[in-house]
C-alpha cells in the first residue's frame, strides 16, 4: 500500500503518513474560478457569518459562557450535540483562514475558541452537556450523549488550525481532551464506544499532527470495538450504530448513514498509518456494495427517515430518498482516503457526483439558507420557511436557513472552506488531478522536483480542460488526468498529437517545459440513463445526465402545472437551447376511479397501465442542474421520469 510518504502537512484535512498518493493542500492548490470558486466565495462572505449568527441565536455558542457563569443547566439549549456544531464552524473558520487570510476573521475565531477553551476541566473533559449537578454523569449516555462525538470535531478544528497556522490555544485545548480520552477510554480503562462515530477519524488526524501514535492506537481501539454490542440495543437495532458487525466482517455500510462513512473513514485512517491491507480490503469492499446497492444516482446515501439509515439493498425510493448532506459529506470523506490509498479513479469519480449533486445542492444559491436532505422527488411544493425560527429537519420541502438539528450547514462550510485539497495528488513519478476547475498548483514532486501547472476550464458548462506547465522541471514527470466513466468518449492533446482515452485514468509523460499544455476533452453532452430493475421505485422511468451533473424537472420550467402530469419518450434524442437540456414528452393521461386497482386493465410494455396512453400532444420537458432546485420558490421536481 505505501508507495509515497508526506513531505509536509500544510492545509490538508487528510494525511496518511503513508499512501499511494499524496493529497496537496491549500497552501499548494488554489481554486480561482467558476463553478468551485463561486460557492467557495459564497461560504467566505456569507456562509461563515450566517452559521456564527445563528450559534449566538439559538444560545449555542452561549452555552459555553453559561458554563464558565454557572448557570447551567438551566440556561443550556440545544441538542446534546450543539458543541459541535461550534466546533465545526471553527474549522470551517480556520480552513478558510489558511485559504485566504482575513485580520477580522481570524479576531472572529480566537474570540470562539477563547469562549470555549474557558470551559475545560482540569483534566481536559470539556462539555457543556453532561457532568455538572442536575446533568447527567460524564460519559453515563454513550449512545446518545455525543460528548466523544463533540471531542472529535473539536479535535478536527484544531487539527485545521494546526494545518493552517495561527495561534495555537484550540489545539492545545484540543490535546489535553484526547489525552483524557485516552486516559478514559484506553486499553485498561472504559470499553466504550460513541453512539456517533467521529472521534477516530478525529485521533488518527491528531496522530499525524502531533507525532503522538497514543491517538492513533486510540482511534484503532474505537474501531476495533464496533461490532460487538458494546451499546445498549435501541428499537433501531444495534446496526444504527454500527455497532452489529465488526468492522472487519462487514460487507456492506449500515445503519445511520454518517455514522457509518465517519466510521469507515475512521478505520481507513487507521489502516493507512498501521498499514493494516485486511482492514483496508474490508472497508472498500463495503464501499463497493454500497455503491452498487445502497446509493441514490445522486450520489446520496440513505433511504430512511425514521433512523437516517441505510435501506436494504436497491431500496432507493426517490420521494422518500433522505440523502443526508452530512451523508454525502461522510461518503466524500470515505471515497477520498479509498483514493489516496489505492490511486484508483473510481473513488474520484463518486467524490465528484455527491460533490456536484449533495453538497453543492444543500445550500441556496446566496449561501444563507439549507437542505438537510435532498430528496430526489418533490410531490408537493414545499412552503417557505421562517426566516427567524429555527426548522424541523426538513424532509423535503424548501431550504430553510436554520434547524433545530444543524449539523449540516457547518458541515457544508468545512467542505467548501477546504474543497482545494481534494483536487490534486502527487507521487513519486507526478502529479494527478482528480477534480477540474480554474486552479494554480505550485507544489513539489517527494524527490524535490518543483511542479507549477495552472489549470483552465469551464467545467462542468464544457468538457475542455486545459493544463498549462508553467516552468522547467528537467526530468520527466507524469500528469495523470481522470476520465470520468460518464463521459463516453474523450481525446487528450499534447505536443501537437491527440489521442483517445478511456474511462479512468490517463496520461502524459515527458520532460516537460514552461509553456507546455495538455488539454483534455471530455463529452459532456446529455444522455439518459436507467436503473437496476431491482431498483423498484423506478422501473419504467428514466433519468438525465449531462457532465457531472443529474438533471430534474422542475415544475416551474413546465408546460404543466405539476411534473407528476409528464412523461418523457426516451426514444426522441435529447437537445440543448441555449446551454438548458431538453427532452420531449407529453401529459400523461389519468383517469380518477374510485378504486385504483381495475381489473383487466391494458398494460403498455412498460408497465405503464392505461395511466398513460397515446393521447396528447408531444412538449417540451425542460432539465435543469438538479443542484438549482427550490432556488425560485415553491415547486414540484422529479429527477426520475416515466416514459411514453
Amino acid at each position: 500500500m505505501t508507495t509515497t510518504t508526506s513531505r509536509s502537512t500544510g492545509g490538508r484535512p487528510v494525511v496518511p503518513s503513508s499512501s499511494v498518493l499524496r493529497p496537496l493542500g491549500l497552501d499548494e492548490v488554489r481554486i480561482t474560478g467558476g463553478f468551485w470558486a463561486a460557492r467557495q466565495e459564497t461560504n467566505r462572505v456569507a456562509t461563515l457569518a450566517h452559521i456564527e449568527h445563528w450559534l449566538e441565536k439559538e444560545g449555542w455558542l452561549g452555552n459555553f459562557d453559561a458554563a464558565v457563569e454557572g448557570r447551567l443547566p438551566a440556561a443550556r439549549r440545544g441538542r446534546e450535540f450543539s458543541d459541535s456544531e461550534v466546533y465545526k464552524l471553527l474549522e470551517a473558520m480556520a480552513w478558510e483562514l489558511g485559504r485566504r487570510p482575513d485580520d477580522e476573521l481570524d479576531a472572529r475565531f480566537d474570540a470562539i475558541v477563547r469562549r470555549v477553551a474557558a470551559v475545560q476541566e482540569p483534566d481536559g473533559y470539556l462539555s457543556t452537556m453532561f457532568g455538572r449537578p442536575g446533568q447527567g454523569d460524564r460519559y453515563s449516555d454513550l449512545e446518545w450523549g455525543h460528548e466523544l462525538y463533540c471531542y472529535g470535531h473539536l479535535i478536527q478544528a484544531a487539527v485545521a488550525r494546526a494545518r493552517t497556522g495561527g495561534d495555537q490555544l484550540l489545539v492545545d485545548v484540543a490535546r489535553r481532551a484526547a489525552d483524557h480520552v485516552c486516559a478514559t477510554f484506553g486499553p485498561d480503562g472504559r470499553q466504550g464506544i460513541c453512539g456517533h462515530a467521529e472521534i477516530e477519524v478525529a485521533l488518527a488526524e491528531l496522530s499525524r499532527v502531533t507525532g503522538e501514535r497514543r491517538y492513533l492506537d486510540q482511534a484503532a481501539l474505537f474501531v476495533e470495538r464496533h461490532g460487538h454490542g458494546t451499546l445498549r440495543d435501541i428499537e433501531f437495532g444495534r446496526s444504527y450504530f454500527q455497532d452489529d458487525q465488526p468492522v472487519r466482517e462487514a460487507r456492506v455500510f449500515r445503519g445511520h448513514a454518517v455514522r457509518a462513512n465517519y466510521l469507515a473513514a475512521g478505520a481507513l485512517d487507521v489502516a493507512a498509518d498501521a498499514g493494516d491491507h485486511d482492514l483496508l480490503h474490508a472497508v472498500a469492499t463495503q464501499w463497493e456494495n454500497t455503491v452498487a446497492r445502497r446509493t441514490y444516482l445522486t450520489g446520496g446515501q440513505g433511504s430512511h427517515h425514521q433512523d437516517e439509515a441505510f435501506g436494504e439493498d436497491f431500496v432507493l425510493p426517490p420521494d422518500r430518498a433522505y440523502a443526508e448532506t452530512c451523508a454525502g459529506i461522510g461518503s466524500i470523506m470515505t471515497s477520498w482516503r479509498l483514493l489516496l490509498a489505492t490511486g484508483e479513479s473510481r473513488y474520484a469519480d463518486l467524490v465528484e457526483r455527491t460533490l456536484f449533486n449533495v453538497v453543492a445542492t444543500s445550500p441556496a444559491h446566496d449561501g444563507t439558507s439549507f437542505y438537510y436532505t435532498n430528496t430526489l422527488h418533490q410531490r408537493v411544493p414545499g412552503a417557505v420557511a421562517p426566516a427567524d425560527v429555527a426548522s424541523a429537519r426538513a424532509s423535503s420541502s424548501l431550504r430553510a436557513p436554520w434547524f433545530e438539528v444543524s449539523c449540516c450547514p457547518p458541515n457544508v462550510a468545512r467542505t467548501f472552506a477546504s474543497l482545494a485539497a481534494y483536487f490534486v495528488t502527487v507521487d513519486e513519478d507526478g502529479l494527478q488531478v482528480h477534480q477540474y476547475a480554474d486552479a494554480e498548483i505550485r507544489t513539489a514532486l517527494p524527490d524535490g522536483t518543483p511542479v507549477e501547472v495552472d489549470v483552465h476550464t469551464d467545467f462542468p458548462d464544457s468538457g475542455v480542460v486545459t493544463f498549462r506547465v508553467l516552468r522547467d522541471t528537467g526530468r520527466d514527470w507524469s500528469l495523470r488526468v481522470r476520465v470520468p466513466a460518464w463521459s463516453a468518449s474523450a481525446r487528450l492533446s499534447s505536443g501537437g498529437e491527440t489521442w483517445s482515452v478511456e474511462p479512468g485514468t490517463a496520461e502524459v509523460r515527458r520532460t516537460f517545459r514552461a509553456g507546455d499544455e495538455v488539454r483534455l476533452e471530455l463529452d459532456v453532452s446529455p444522455r439518459v440513463v436507467t436503473a437496476d430493475d431491482r431498483i423498484d421505485a423506478v422501473r419504467g422511468c428514466v433519468a438525465v445526465e449531462r457532465g457531472p451533473e443529474v438533471l430534474c424537472a422542475e415544475s416551474l420550467d413546465q408546460t404543466v402545472d405539476d411534473v407528476a402530469e409528464l412523461v418523457v419518450d426516451a426514444s426522441v434524442p435529447l437537445r440543448e437551447e441555449d446551454g438548458v437540456v431538453v427532452a420531449t414528452g407529453r401529459r400523461a393521461a389519468s383517469t380518477d376511479r374510485a378504486w385504483p386497482y381495475p381489473e383487466n386493465a391494458s398494460v403498455g410494455p412498460e408497465g405503464q397501465g392505461d395511466r398513460t396512453g397515446p393521447a396528447g400532444e408531444p412538449l417540451d420537458v425542460v432539465l435543469t442542474p438538479y443542484h438549482d432546485w427550490a432556488n425560485r420558490g415553491p415547486s414540484t421536481m422529479r429527477i426520475w421520469l416515466p416514459t411514453a
